[in-house]
């Protein structure tokens, strides 16, 4: 069974927040298909924004989505991604949109200030979850009804897990692998990004 992986990008999206879990499921992708040739790909990862229309990652990056909210079918799991998120936050369709692919997803994640948006669209409430440690403070500030738990590199409930920020996606991912996957997969994903992956 091949998965598809949904990461959302936008405007000011941390740049390693989405590359870094673009690549541990393509990069466990080639490496599944050394190990099980025979096997389908256990995952296809597409890029998608509000719009197909080009974005500028953080420091400023040339982002073009492959997909967008009104044409993409459906994904098996969702990241959302961090960066700086107050024009996100305003915009109603992102947190709808959010919500309505909770609903049908096998799983939702977030990496660093992806929880505000996560936590904005009713994912969060009651749940235990974390970010990058410099939001943590207003992650509670804002949303009081979620657990925010401090230095933990992601948190697993479920069908949502969130991560804190930047690298600690990758680990988050590899986690993923390995849930999805298979421990042997993670491990020779992590190995073949010469990444020491701390699970």
């Amino acid at each position: 069974m091949t998965r598809t992986i949904g990461i959302y990008v936008f405007d000011d999206v941390e740049v390693l927040d989405f590359a870094g879990p673009y690549e541990v499921f393509t990069c466990a992708t080639r490496v599944s298909g050394k190990l099980a040739p025979a096997m389908p790909p256990p995952f296809k990862v597409v890029t998608i924004g509000r719009h197909k229309n080009m974005l500028r990652a953080r420091a400023g990056l040339s982002v073009f989505p492959e997909a967008a909210f009104d044409d993409m079918a459906a994904i098996d799991v969702l990241i959302v991604p961090g960066g700086d998120v107050t024009a996100e936050l305003d915009q109603p369709d992102v947190r709808a949109w959010i919500a309505a692919q909770a609903g049908h997803c096998e799983l939702v994640a977030s990496v660093c200030t992806g929880a505000l948006l996560l936590a904005q669209a009713g994912l969060l409430n009651g749940r235990e979850a974390t970010t990058h440690w410099e939001d943590v403070p207003l992650l509670r500030q804002m949303f009081p009804q979620v657990r925010v738990r401090e230095e933990r590199r992601w948190i697993d409930e479920g069908d949502i897990v969130t991560s804190g920020g930047i690298s600690a996606g990758i680990d988050m991912s590899l986690h993923l692998v390995e849930r999805l996957a298979g421990r042997a997969l993670a491990l020779e994903t992590a190995r073949q990004m010469e990444y020491a992956w701390r699970d």
